[in-house]
């Protein structure tokens, strides 16, 4: 074994409490040290002038204290003044003990480092870092640094000398033992981007020198930096691939069957399936007729028909004796969806069952039993699917719905119900959140990927208006008016703070401020803090059209299907972002009447919600909208934190690196046969987390 793949306790001078704090920095082994790369540099490697210095630079002086005296102010402090050849600067430090003030006496000569500042007595550095100069023998002084000087991201009690201090020892190790950190990337592709080798790029990334193009670094776009970005794309790629063949190794029910009973079911229907819709369902017949557990996302935007699509896939499942399962984040789309599926399978003679948080006592043990002993064919619920409570008799098909709100964890939990019958249940994944290209082809490299990119006939697409808050009275005139026709309308009050009190708050508020100003209209109230049960029963009264107007926090952001409703107000919509705008416009327009949206911020906006707005007003392309909002809010946003590993990536930007992708995706695809370079990769950037990430 390597020294860089010892603990790093085995450093000298790293105890247990050392080692505590280094692991807060996912720092375990000697070798993730060399993988804690620098937030920024600073310049080290010169002296400036004093009379050349700028407020707001941060430079290295040197001269000699004329001055060293304690100032009463407002806070005391000791101000020594420097000089050298072309100016004077003082030092300020307000914590300084009496030993200091004679160290740095009359007379002595001084180096410090810092950022200048305009103080009281001109430039001033307060509190820097320095060192005393002593001359040596043949009159010369002491070095400057010989490469810029890193400054790491640490955590409390953990000092940037100290990281340093470690870098540096493993720096040292990696140099003795260039083995211990192997050259996986293929030279071919080291030379297409000139990329410089492993050792190499984390010498100069960790210790660059005084030449090196600052800007690019600072940019992410140097050389080093991008070979590690790509090794570690890879790594992320290469492991959510061995999640795919792991899974895909287990038996799956073939699920053949299903012609009669999807005949049926769409003669009921009103509509007929788009184009669309057929080519997807054709996709997911052919992967559920394979012995191997389908891993599918279908991607749609939002009415497009995605949960016929589900409902005709569990139809396969239900014809050819398996059980179906679709879960969803919210008790509201569970509801929804158990609504929808009620209606459509229980003519067919399908029992479906139901299951979520709120459902207490007889009830749930009812709906438990029913699911144990097969008499429920078709579940419907919340993540309260995969409680080890809750036993499938033959699960063949695991549906879930609106992927990005689950963890990877949570979506793999629901496979292991079927297992209890020897077989993995096969995953259609739905997502109305459209996911650009580039971030499907990294954060869902274990999914096969469809694209129903049709509305059906008769939807109106949703004119989007950007207002400002001060023409708020037009706005509530133009509500009075929609109502008075016989439409519905909705008042969204958006997160105050990240404070779900103070946005619920807002949502009351703003309820009894258009209960005065509209009283001719029914109006309701949900927001997050009101339970369940209430909560559902004021989505019925506005589903059924007894109310005129909901007031509602972002709850209904996912699966309320009101096709009377065609007016949206998005209050403070510049906090969002546009696919968490996009999703919320599309509870309007789902019926063929001319529908609006309108945003209304409060001025002045800035550049960048001026810019976002108006991609809201100018497109409805749902895959438009995602590729601007990765562009401007970068992809652990727009997938939502929770999509486990994603986020987390360490040095790689998937939209800075996004030319990247299709050589990383090309790599993985020779190196999936090549296990020892795959399994060192992943272990490399995903460390202990890449097993717990594969077992799920």
């Amino acid at each position: 074994m390597s020294e860089l793949d010892a603990p790093v306790t085995a450093l000298k001078g790293v105890g247990e409490a050392l080692a505590a704090k280094l692991g807060r920095l996912s720092i375990e082994r000697v070798s993730d040290l060399l993988f804690h790369l620098p937030l920024r540099y600073q310049d080290r490697t010169r002296l400036t002038p004093m009379g050349t210095l700028r407020a707001g630079q941060e430079a290295v002086i040197e001269g000699d204290v004329t001055a060293s005296d304690v100032v009463k102010g407002r806070r005391r402090s000791l101000l020594v003044r420097l000089r050298d050849g072309s100016g004077i600067i003082s030092l300020r430090f307000f914590h300084f003990a009496p030993a200091q003030q004679q160290q740095l006496r009359s007379g002595v000569r001084v180096r410090a480092f810092g950022e200048a500042r305009a103080g009281a007595t001109g430039l001033e550095l307060y509190h820097p870092e320095y060192q005393l100069v002593p001359l040596r023998q043949d009159g010369s002084e002491p070095p400057v640094d010989e490469h810029f000087t890193p400054i790491y991201p640490t955590t409390e009690g953990l000092h940037q000398p100290r990281l340093r201090a470690l870098v540096g020892k493993a720096l040292g190790m990696l140099e003795r033992d260039p083995g211990g950190l192997p050259e996986v990337l293929p030279e071919t592709l080291r030379q297409r981007f000139a990329l410089p080798g492993l050792q190499q790029s984390l010498a100069l990334l960790h210790q660059p020198p005084p030449e090196a193009d600052m800007e690019q670094l600072d940019a992410g776009r140097h050389p080093a930096t991008r070979r590690l970005a790509l090794e570690e794309m890879l790594a992320h790629q290469l492991s959510l691939r061995e999640v795919r063949l792991r899974i895909q190794q287990d038996g799956a029910p073939t699920l053949t069957d299903g012609r009669g009973l999807q005949a049926r079911f769409l003669t009921q229907l009103p509509f007929a399936l788009t184009g669309a819709q057929q080519r997807v369902l054709e996709e997911i017949t052919h992967d559920l007729a394979r012995p191997a557990p389908m891993l599918r996302l279908v991607q749609g935007d939002v009415g497009s028909g995605k949960t016929v699509v589900a409902a005709m896939a569990a139809l396969a499942a239900l014809e050819s004796g398996c059980q179906a399962a679709i879960m969803a984040p919210t008790e509201i789309l569970a509801e929804q969806h158990y609504r929808a599926f009620k209606a459509w399978l229980e003519p067919l003679g399908i029992e479906v069952a139901w299951l979520a948080g709120k459902l207490k006592g007889k009830a749930r043990l009812d709906a438990k039993a029913a699911i144990a002993d097969g008499r429920a064919r078709m579940v419907v619920g919340t993540h309260a699917l995969f409680q080890d409570d809750v036993h499938f008799q033959r699960l063949g098909l695991a549906i879930i719905d609106e992927q990005h709100r689950f963890g990877v964890h949570q979506r793999l939990a629901l496979r292991e119900k079927g297992e209890a019958g020897g077989l993995t249940p096969h995953q259609l994944i739905m997502t109305a959140t459209p996911i650009p290209r580039t971030l499907a082809m990294s954060a869902y490299a274990d999914l096969d990927v469809s694209l129903i990119d049709e509305l059906p006939p008769g939807r109106t697409p949703v004119k989007t208006v950007v207002v400002s808050d001060e023409r708020r009275p037009e706005v509530v005139q133009r509500i009075e008016r929609a109502c008075d026709e016989g439409r519905q309308a909705y008042w969204v009050c958006t997160l105050i703070e990240e404070s779900e009190a103070l946005q619920c708050q807002a949502a009351e508020v703003t309820s009894d401020e258009l209960t005065a100003a509209l009283p001719a209209l029914s109006i309701g109230l949900v927001h997050g803090r009101m339970k369940a049960a209430e909560k559902a029963e004021v989505m019925a009264r506005f589903k059924d059209g007894e109310l005129d107007l909901l007031v509602a926090t972002t709850v209904i952001e996912v699966g309320v299907d009101v096709s009377n409703a065609s007016l949206m107000v998005i209050e403070n919509p510049e906090r969002l972002g546009l696919s968490q705008l996009h999703q919320l416009r599309g509870r309007v327009g789902r019926g063929s009447t001319e529908s609006f949206c309108v945003l209304l911020y409060p001025p002045p906006l800035s550049k960048s919600s001026r810019q976002r707005l108006g991609v809201m007003r100018d497109t409805t392309d749902g895959f438009r909208i995602a590729e601007k909002d990765l562009e401007i809010r970068g992809p652990g946003e727009v997938l939502g934190t929770r999509q486990t590993g994603l986020a987390q990536m360490k040095v790689a930007d998937l939209e800075r690196d996004a030319d990247l992708l299709d050589s990383v995706s090309a790599v993985a695809t020779e190196l999936q046969g090549n296990a020892e370079a795959s399994s060192v990769l992943i272990r490399r950037w995903l460390g202990d987390a890449a097993g717990r990430y594969g077992q799920v």
